[in-house]
């Protein structure tokens, strides 16, 4: 099935005060920014180049290390192949994933990018005056490809001051603690911060002390205009609920269906196949997914990124909870005091049917608001503090 008409605008909102231009550097630096930037998946992406083109609205000279390795390309192609299992996947449907991966890699080549290195062996990797590490699950010891990858944890990297913004341990829980192996390297970071309580405790414990958190990039960061050509005049596309995540339980398929067809709104399922929605977009690239995100009338979710991009764009949406995800959508709706979306099987339909039919809580508004003055001062201060090291220096010379 054909994807809905929809406008190629960004909600207008994302340009408001609410995300206030990025103060500029009082000395631009070469920053490298290293995290998960070859994913094939939607938040990976636009974390990525929404916290790099930050940077470089900052003033600095930013570029995203551009790391590769066979090992990884290898299991992230067939992951992106064959998404949503244990559920199988059909031969029409990896035609459609291997059109989306080709999508992705053409937007991520168009990305500023570092000079290639490879992961496991990084001395080609050039230097910079800082590199910042996140967000993603960059420190995630379970993470299947990437999971203990030292790079992450600044071992190797060529920078006079290393950075964290955002970085996560995902679904590695605080109660395993973190081995003193990667506890000691992650002392070499100057600056640190996290988008999640599961990684601030961590961190606290192993540190001696709590690291501030951030938002997310593609939460904290305005997205990028579009072409004036672009923006189409034409009516409204037709109502339409975002249907982001896959392997759904069968009472929130349920639920959805109902709440939409009362409302005569279409399920347009983006990036994976969920039977249960009226329409599959399985081909959709990453600047699709932004677009789509902006123009849906609700959210329908089990992932970090649908509650994001459903917040980003003040939308009223639905999650349900996943096992890999689990902590990380917990700790986001808390920290936003949004818990009131997070629903399972018990949950009355009545509430469900109000948060997917009202607006965003003003309560959750601020806490936004909030929360993005003091990732910003975060970051500014971060990079700032580079500018006194020479001074230092000096003065012990």
């Amino acid at each position: 099935m054909q994807p809905p008409a929809l406008t190629l605008a960004f909600d207008s909102s994302a340009h408001s005060s609410a995300h206030p231009p990025a103060p500029c550097a009082a000395q631009p630096m070469n920053i490298g920014v290293l995290t998960f930037h070859r994913c094939i998946n939607y938040g990976s992406y636009w974390q990525a180049r929404l916290l790099v083109e930050a940077l470089r609205n900052m003033g600095h000279c930013a570029v995203l290390l551009d790391h590769h390795s066979h090992r990884v390309n290898m299991a992230e192609w067939r992951c992106a192949l064959q998404p949503v299992l244990p559920t199988p996947v059909s031969p029409a449907d990896r035609t459609l994933y291997a059109h989306k991966t080709r999508k992705f890699l053409a937007s991520i080549a168009s990305l500023p990018l570092s000079r290639p290195f490879a992961l496991e062996n990084p001395q080609g990797m050039e230097a910079f005056d800082a590199v910042v590490v996140g967000s993603d699950e960059v420190w995630n010891l379970s993470h299947p490809w990437y999971g203990r990858c030292p790079l992450f944890f600044g071992e190797r990297i060529r920078a006079r001051r290393l950075v964290a913004y955002a970085a996560s341990f995902g679904n590695y829980p605080a109660e395993h603690g973190l081995p003193q192996q990667w506890a000691s390297v992650l002392h070499k970071f100057q600056s640190v911060s996290v988008r999640d309580a599961n990684s601030r405790a961590l961190l606290g414990k192993a540190l001696g002390h709590a690291p501030e958190l951030v938002l997310d990039p593609c939460l904290q960061f305005a997205p990028p205009p579009e072409p004036v050509e672009l923006h189409r005049k034409s009516a409204r596309p037709p109502r339409h609920v975002a249907v982001y995540g896959h392997n759904f339980s069968d009472w929130f398929a349920a639920r959805m269906r109902e709440w939409a067809r009362k409302r005569n709104m279409r399920l347009v399922s983006i990036g994976y196949r969920n039977d249960w929605a009226d329409t599959q977009w399985l081909a959709a690239g990453p600047e699709d997914f932004a677009r789509f995100m902006a123009d849906a009338d609700a959210v329908a979710t089990n992932f970090f990124h649908g509650c994001v991009f459903a917040l980003r764009n003040r939308k009223p949406f639905l999650c349900e909870n996943s096992a890999y995800r689990a902590i990380k959508i917990h700790d986001l709706l808390s920290a936003l005091g949004a818990q009131h979306h997070l629903a399972h099987a018990g949950t009355p339909a009545s509430h469900c049917n109000a948060v997917l039919s009202e607006a965003l809580a003003s309560s959750v508004e601020a806490r936004i608001a909030a929360l993005r003055a003091s990732s910003a001062n975060y970051l500014h201060q971060a990079l700032r503090e580079e500018l006194d090291v020479p001074a230092r220096e000096r003065a012990h010379a």
